[in-house]
């Protein structure tokens, strides 16, 4: 019960503080500037055609390089 009165109490005052202080309303000169956008694209024609390869997953040579086997890498039956 005391928490409860204490968080009215608390409410209370913040609302009394925020009602004492007036409200002044700045007024803010605006300045217009101009923009200018000076941009050349130039167009370069490349003949190159490589070939980029998409592997599903990352590191794919890697892992398949370190996935070899050996001749003496099988099992053998006793």
């Amino acid at each position: 019960m005391k928490a409860v009165l204490t968080l009215i109490f608390i409410i209370f005052l913040g609302t009394v503080a925020m009602a004492q202080s007036p409200v002044k309303e700045i007024k803010v000169e605006t300045i217009t500037a101009t923009v200018e956008l000076n941009i050349k694209i130039e167009k370069s024609e490349t003949l190159d055609k490589e070939v980029a390869r998409l592997y599903m997953f990352k590191n794919f040579r890697i892992k398949k390089e370190l996935n070899f086997t050996t001749k003496k890498n099988s099992s053998k039956l006793a």
